[in-house]
């Protein structure tokens, strides 16, 4: 009996501390919804995870009605007669709630898909059990190409568990082709980082010289012969953002590293960077009416060459592209400015699909992200609809996951940085501040209409 009383004892014990589970969802269609913030009125705050789960578990409020401010990049509740979005709940230990939130914006944000803790939330509640942990907490502007049967990732600067200071010299990992398993939420990738012989993730493109190297213009090549070259372009950087030398990379499979190719640019006196046009930003490869495949760079692309590793690696094959830097928008209000931009190919739509992170925008300075269609990657391209927001927050380099999707379906991907450098905000949201977040647009959504080309 006093085993039965001591097992009835910690039982009790264990329900009456265990969290009260919120889950907030798309009111549109059921969809769990991450980077929801719930707040009290003492200013405590949850974050959902990539579940759409929050593990409540303060004991003041075990069993008296509370209320939470919810807020959300995009999404909103409906306001109460004093202007207040949120919801009063009574938690209770082991007890659940749902929320329904509502989708201000045209793209469905998916989850974050880097960092600690996708599913932290959830697996304080028992769930997500068998996810594994990547050691990493923060990863900065990631770049994707097709390699030899795998996709093959990279990203800047990253955080790592164990000290403030990580890795400075791009970090990098390989996935199969189809890495997701929906793309529906909740999402996750398991990347096969890059480690060191302890089996922490490691730096690949370590250059000669101080600060930094980043990274850019990653992609897969084919030479004379048709075998395949990864290459990239790579950045030296002093203190926070100045550049004093460019190249070219080439990634060694024995190594597991990149290895350099030349030089094309050494900071002289007061430059800011090399001249345009070289390789940089993400990568498209286009088929001209003749046949000719062209590789371009950035977005709105500004350069091209042959797409064959020859010309990428000789200089007299470079051209400038000229396309605009500023937009028309479907309302006709003032041009959007392109910070950063991706394009791809839409078999769908039949059109180029330019993804872009706007200038000065508002309600973000370097949040607003805009949807346009070209009818070549040098254009003409239609008007900008806005697809997502980010309230005193940064999304930057943008990028769409072509690779993730089919293209004669009507569904694309596409993430970028979320971060709050370039605002005034000091209040980081934990776990997903510094890190890669992923978005859904359903192109046949009438609300992309206007942005149709004839």
């Amino acid at each position: 009996m006093k085993r039965l009383s001591l097992l009835s004892a910690l039982l009790v014990s264990a329900l009456s501390a265990a969290p009260f589970e919120i889950t907030v969802v798309d009111k549109e269609n059921g969809w769990p919804v991450p980077l929801v913030e719930l707040t009290t009125t003492h200013h405590e705050s949850f974050v959902t995870d990539n579940a759409g789960v929050v593990a409540f578990d303060l004991p003041e409020f075990m069993g008296r009605e509370t209320w939470l401010e919810v807020s959300s990049h995009g999404y909103e509740v409906p306001k109460d007669g004093f202007g207040n979005r949120g919801v009063r709940v009574t938690p209770e230990p082991g007890g659940s709630f749902t929320i329904e939130i509502g989708r201000k914006q045209i793209a469905k944000r998916l989850g974050r898909l880097t960092g600690a803790g996708l599913f932290a939330e959830s697996q304080k509640l028992g769930r997500f059990r068998n996810w594994k942990e990547p050691g990493v907490t923060g990863m900065d502007t990631v770049q994707l190409a097709t390699y030899r049967g795998k996709l093959a990732w990279l990203w800047g600067d990253t955080s790592i568990p164990g000290y403030p200071l990580g890795i400075f010299h791009t970090s990098g990992a390989t996935t199969p082709l189809k890495p997701l398993d929906s793309l529906k939420p909740p999402v996750s990738i398991s990347y096969q980082f890059i480690r060191d012989k302890e089996g922490k993730p490691r730096g690949v493109a370590r250059m000669p010289g101080d600060g930094p190297t980043w990274v850019s213009g990653f992609v897969a090549l084919p030479d004379r012969s048709g075998r395949e070259h990864l290459v990239a372009t790579y950045a030296k950087i002093k203190g926070m953002l100045s550049p004093y030398e460019f190249g070219l990379l080439e990634w060694n499979d024995a190594k597991q590293n990149f290895d350099h190719v030349l030089t094309f640019w050494e900071k002289q006196g007061d430059e800011k960077g090399p001249p345009q046009p070289y390789p940089d930003g993400h990568p498209l490869i286009w088929n001209d009416a003749d046949g000719k495949a062209w590789l371009y760079f950035n977005g709105p692309p500004n350069f091209r060459c042959p797409a064959t590793y020859e010309a990428w690696k000789d200089r007299s094959t470079w051209e400038k592209v000229e396309n605009p830097a500023k937009f028309d928008t479907v309302d006709g209000g003032k041009k959007i400015e392109v910070a950063s931009a991706s394009v791809a190919w839409s078999e769908f739509r039949k059109r180029w699909i330019m993804i872009v992170q706007q200038k000065f925008g508002k309600p973000s300075g370097f949040g607003e992200v805009w949807y346009l269609e070209g009818r070549s990657p040098e254009g003409p391209w239609g008007p900008a609809v806005k697809v997502a927001t980010h309230e005193n927050y940064t999304f930057y380099n943008v990028q769409i996951d072509w690779q993730l999707t089919d293209p004669t379906k009507p569904v694309l991907l596409f993430e970028g940085t979320y971060v709050t450098t370039f605002t005034d905000n000091q209040r980081k949201t934990p776990r997903y501040d510094y890190n890669q977040v992923l978005y859904r647009l359903d192109l046949d959504d009438p609300a992309l209409s206007k942005a149709r080309l004839p």
